[in-house]
């Protein structure tokens, strides 16, 4: 939900907005941690499975929240979101809506998310879901933070967004529940419940709803990053009826003002997402907590929740943010969206659970996006042979770096080893583009130091394809990943991104 650096516009808001966005935590703040997640797909913009650039002129977009429409589809709501003009890094460009929604009916995700069709108003052209003023210190935005449905209807929480502050801070005026009787295609806020924001310290600005038991169970958080996590319900068929809510005080629930929440979960939470997991029998929770998407899950709503495990770092992933689960995850399988600032866009990301709601089965590849390089030389644990580097620009497939090698003649390739258990059976995957001219790659493991057990060959490839070796380890405790050409045919190249190693 970082926002925003818009292109021109008559009104003067628009050339604020570049001053005003809020941003993931900055480079001071990052975490160091490993990221279990695997990168499975974008979700959205140029390159995405659904071309949504060229679909419904969704170029640029964030958020991704996701919820089970009761008829057979996914709806996804998504934040500020661009198409003329755009360019990385980040918001900007033409043809500004606050929120669009697509849809979806993909059940498949190992290959990545796709859309279907979208809420538009006209052919090819999604259209902004909630209108908003577009003016600074008044209305900036109005953005979609939570959806669920209830009986053939959908409810989609939203927030109206005064002014964005300092990285990580910004002021609304208050949150409210939209309702669409047409599957997302339109929606009526007059009427639906709302929870002013006068002060600045309201609970409940943004929200995550779980619909269980006949009650829809509401998170909420207060605006910014900086607060702790509260919990509503309310009977599902009173949505949008406020004096029906109940808070949950720390020891019941109690009907009358929000301020009676207590924190379930300590500060700082932003951008929550929660579901109720079968495979695990527990409800899941992720979300923003300062510079990492962490994953917690508890026997109740209320809790106790446990402590946080990082699902994807900053240090992986620079300008992360959200991390919303997919409703149709299922096994040990967990689906995510997941935002990031420079391709300002939406990814489809992965880990996979124990039955006791821990990580299991994380990414072995250490540095996979190569966004831990410091320079534009490969270091450790990347090693290269022949003519290698580190692209920072905004040719990455995901975020701000990717790895690449580069010459006219001879071998050249990028590559790690990694430690594996014997007699196990792996899946490697990676992102990879080539030059126009490239006509005979190679992706794969080897033993260390020496010849490859299994690879694919590849030629041309225009736009970031993802490509998977399995192999069985045998006896072996460690193996070496690596992606090179053969340049015999005049300057080529070949670009790396977001690998990963994990037991198949």
């Amino acid at each position: 939900m970082r926002r925003l650096r818009p292109a021109l516009r008559p009104a003067a808001a628009f050339a604020l907005l570049t001053a005003l966005a809020i941003a993931p935590a900055g480079p001071s703040h990052a975490s160091t941690a490993r990221s279990p997640a695997v990168v499975v797909g974008k979700m959205t913009g140029p390159g995405s499975l659904s071309a949504t650039d060229r679909a419904w002129q969704v170029r640029a977009t964030d958020l991704g929240i996701m919820w089970d429409n009761g008829s057979g589809e996914i709806l996804a709501a998504f934040g500020d979101t661009f198409d003329d003009g755009w360019a990385p890094p980040g918001a900007n460009g033409g043809d500004w809506r606050s929120q669009v929604l697509l849809r979806s009916t993909d059940r498949d995700l190992a290959d990545g998310m796709s859309f279907s069709s979208a809420a538009t108003d006209t052919p090819g052209h999604a259209k902004e879901l909630i209108p908003s003023r577009k003016v600074d210190n008044d209305e900036i935005t109005v953005i979609p933070t939570a959806g669920v449905s209830v009986g053939g209807r959908q409810y989609l929480a939203y927030m109206s967004v005064r002014h964005w502050g300092p990285p990580g801070q910004w002021d609304t005026n208050y949150s409210g529940i939209a309702y669409s009787d047409d599957n997302g295609q339109n929606w009526t806020t007059a009427g639906g419940p709302r929870w002013d924001n006068p002060s600045g310290d309201n609970h409940f600005q943004m929200a995550a709803f779980v619909r269980r038991g006949g009650y829809v169970y509401m998170f909420g958080t207060p605006s910014g990053r900086n607060g702790s996590a509260y919990l509503a319900r309310v009977p599902e068929g009173s949505v949008l009826v406020k004096s029906a809510y109940q808070y949950w005080t720390g020891s019941a629930w109690q009907s009358g003002p929000d301020t009676l929440a207590a924190p379930v979960v300590p500060a700082p939470v932003s951008e929550l997402s929660v579901q109720f997991n079968a495979y695990t029998g527990r409800w899941l929770m992720t979300y923003l907590q300062g510079s990492d998407v962490v994953l917690r899950s508890a026997a109740s709503p209320t809790g106790p929740w446990s402590g946080p495990a990082v699902v994807a770092s900053f240090a992986d992933f620079p300008g992360l943010y959200g991390g919303f689960m997919h409703p149709w995850s299922s096994g040990p399988d967990l689906y995510l969206a997941l935002s990031e600032w420079t391709p300002y866009n939406v990814y489809l990301i992965k880990i996979t659970l124990n039955p006791d709601a821990t990580i299991a089965n994380p990414n072995l590849i250490r540095d996979p996006s190569f966004e831990r390089q410091t320079t534009g030389t490969v270091s450790s644990p990347w090693a290269c042979r022949g003519n290698c580097g580190v692209d920072k620009a905004t040719w990455a497939f995901t975020a701000d770096r990717n790895g690449f090698v580069r010459y006219n003649r001879g071998w050249h390739d990028l590559h790690q080893a990694v430690t594996v258990a014997p007699n196990t059976t792996y899946t490697l995957t990676g992102w990879l583009r080539t030059s126009p001219n490239n006509d005979n790659g190679f992706f794969g493991v080897r033993d260390p130091g020496g010849l490859p057990f299994a690879e694919v060959n590849f030629r041309a490839v225009n736009s970031w394809t993802r490509f998977t070796v399995r192999f069985n380890s045998g006896n072996r405790t460690s193996v070496e990943v690596f992606a090179g050409i053969w340049t015999d045919n005049g300057d080529m190249w070949l670009q790396h991104d977001d690998f990963a190693l994990v037991r198949s």
